[in-house]
Order: C-alpha cells, then sequence, then structure tokens
C-alpha cells in the first residue's frame, strides 16, 4: 500500500486534503460547501497521487511502473458525483455552467502540462505513444462529430417530411426504430460485407476510401444509429409548436416556408438540440468499436489492452473517451438552456 512504501512527509499534505474534503463533502447541507469539499478533496487526491508516485519510482528504474488502484478510482468516482450533485442543487445558468467548465478544462490541461502527473504509468504509456494518441484523437472526433453532421443533414428534413406526412411518419420511424434495435458489434460487423462489395463493385468507390473495413464501414453505423433521434425529436419539435404562435404568423402573411423557418424551428430547437445531445454523446461512446474493425480512434487503444492484458492502454483510450463524452453532454445541455431562454428575452 502507498501508507507502507511512502514516506509520511510526501502523502500527508495530500491524505489530509482528501480528507478534509469528504468530511465536508459527504455530509448533507449546503451545496456551496459541498462543492467546495468535492473540489478540496479533489486536490488532494491529485497531490497523494502525484507525490506517491513520485516517491515510489525514486530509485526504482526506468521500467518501474506506477497505476491508481480500485481505490482511487473509487475516490475519484465519489468526488466528481459530490460535485454533480452540489452543482444540480445550485442549479446554475448556462453561462456560468460554462466558464466553470472551461475553468475545470484549463485546470487540467495546466495539470497535465505540468508534468505531475507524469509518472503515473497511463501518462508514460501517453508519452510513449503521442503520435499515434494525437491520430486517434482525430479519427474519433472525426468519426462522431462527422456522423452527427450527417444524420443532421439527412434527418432534419426527414424530421419535417414526417411532421406534415404522417403516412411517411408511419414507415419511417418504426424502421429507424429497429436499426437502434441492431446490436452496436452486428451493425458493425454488418457494414463489413456490404462496403467490401461496394468497393470491388465500384473503383470510384474504392477510390473515395470505401472499404470493408477502417473508417467508412464505422461511420455509416454511426450514421444510421443517429437517424433515430434526430428525426423522432425534430417531428416532436414541431409537433410541439403551440398553434397560437402559428395561427398568429399566419395572420401575418407569411409563407409555409417563413412559419417553418421563422417560427416553428426556433421554438423547436431546444428538443432538436436535445436529439444531438443524445446523437453526439452517444456517438462518442459507440466510436470505441470502430477500432474493431480498422476504424482507427480511441477504440484502438481499448482493444489492443484488452489483448494484451494492459490495463493502461485501455485507461489511455477509455479515459478521454469519457471526458469527451461528459464534456459533450455539458455544452449541449447548455446550448440546449440557451435556445429555450431565447423566446423570453423577446418582447
Amino acid at each position: 500500500m502507498l501508507w507502507d512504501s511512502a514516506p509520511l512527509n510526501a502523502v500527508l499534505p495530500g491524505a489530509l486534503a482528501l480528507t478534509a474534503g469528504l468530511a465536508l463533502g459527504i455530509p448533507a447541507g449546503a451545496p456551496l460547501r459541498r462543492l467546495g469539499g468535492s473540489l478540496l478533496g479533489l486536490a488532494g487526491l491529485i497531490l497523494l497521487l502525484a507525490r506517491g508516485a513520485a516517491s515510489q519510482l525514486d530509485g526504482a528504474g526506468d521500467l518501474a511502473r506506477v497505476s491508481p488502484a480500485a481505490g482511487a478510482w473509487c475516490l475519484l468516482l465519489v468526488l466528481m458525483l459530490l460535485m454533480a450533485d452540489a452543482l444540480s442543487q445550485l442549479r446554475p445558468g448556462p453561462r456560468a455552467r460554462a466558464g466553470l467548465l472551461a475553468l475545470l478544462l484549463a485546470a487540467l490541461a495546466a495539470l497535465l502540462w505540468s508534468g505531475a502527473l507524469s509518472n503515473l504509468s497511463v501518462l508514460q504509456e501517453y508519452a510513449s505513444r503521442k503520435e499515434a494518441f494525437r491520430t486517434a484523437a482525430l479519427r474519433h472526433l472525426a468519426l462522431a462529430l462527422g456522423s452527427l453532421g450527417a444524420a443532421a443533414l439527412i434527418g432534419f428534413p426527414l424530421g419535417i417530411l414526417c411532421h406534415r406526412n404522417g403516412s411517411l411518419r408511419g414507415m419511417a420511424l418504426p424502421v429507424l426504430s429497429f436499426l437502434q434495435t441492431i446490436p452496436s458489434l452486428a451493425m458493425f460487423g454488418i457494414m463489413i460485407p456490404i462496403l467490401g462489395w461496394v468497393a470491388a463493385t465500384y473503383p470510384a468507390a474504392r477510390a473515395l476510401g470505401i472499404a470493408g473495413i477502417g473508417f467508412a464501414p464505422a461511420f455509416l453505423a454511426l450514421v444510421l444509429y443517429s437517424l433515430l433521434p434526430v428525426v423522432a425529436n425534430t417531428v416532436t419539435g414541431l409537433a410541439a409548436t403551440p398553434p397560437a404562435a402559428i395561427e398568429a404568423a399566419r395572420g401575418m402573411g407569411m409563407t409555409g416556408a417563413q412559419r417553418l423557418w421563422k417560427v416553428e424551428l426556433p421554438l423547436a430547437m431546444p428538443v432538436i438540440l436535445a436529439g444531438l445531445r443524445i446523437v453526439l454523446v452517444q456517438n462518442i461512446g459507440l466510436a470505441v468499436i470502430a477500432g474493431l474493425i480498422g476504424g482507427g480512434g480511441f477504440g484502438s487503444f481499448v482493444f489492443q489492452g484488452l489483448n494484451q492484458t494492459a490495463t493502461d492502454l485501455i485507461l489511455l483510450g477509455a479515459l478521454p473517451t469519457v471526458l469527451l463524452a461528459l464534456v459533450a453532454a455539458i455544452v449541449m445541455d447548455i446550448l440546449v438552456d440557451l435556445t429555450r431562454r431565447i423566446p423570453e428575452r423577446q418582447p
């Protein structure tokens, strides 16, 4: 254990800060106290890991590694839950949440840049795979954001048509719902022979990079998974437009297209953005599976780590995926709240 192998003066400050943070954050009470306690405990845990890892590696050789045990991850989870609970009680506005998110990301970037945690094994894995990590990060973002954009380009018009045409809605939504029921591994696997046949039959498709394995099948699978939330939320948002607003727009002489763009879509935007939030968070997670079929992304580290029984390599792929999904969810929630406030500010 850390207490048995590290000098007391190395771990005592972090342990005291962690204990004080938990003592402040765990008891029910003022949310500000809980938020402050969680931040203090988080700082103590980071200090404990940094100084403990440095003391354990002192004179241990270049090949020695130090990795947080299950207790450290459980403490991190508890502190994050305390922080989330405090913020849910405080209910900060969208701009305050955006500022807090920017502050936390800046603090995380400064911590990583400082090298205080560089002795941890997962960061040593990163140091030896920097170029591969950058490539995987860009590919993961391309898969998640690209599939979101493609699904929006297809899903918005389809959702508008489904809202206007009940027969089309009755056909489209069940098909899209069926696609959602296909397990992710099966969906990615189905894409392999289909796009493999397309690449073998059409040289132009092969020249564009379409193949049975790689980016294309992963991208197509993610687009198919994304269509239902986009279409369904577009239909729901448009259907929830107050009839009085539509009648007022019609009384002002607006055409159907003008009513759609100036009245219905702005009022439906919070619901539509909520669908995009679902898609983005879902695709960030599902893009990990692209590593199984050569699609790249953080999943390549996860599956390499599973094959080699290397926990640190798994964490190198899993931790940025979780962080990316959390940031995406918070940003989309902020956008949803901002669009909900727009009608309230209008005279």
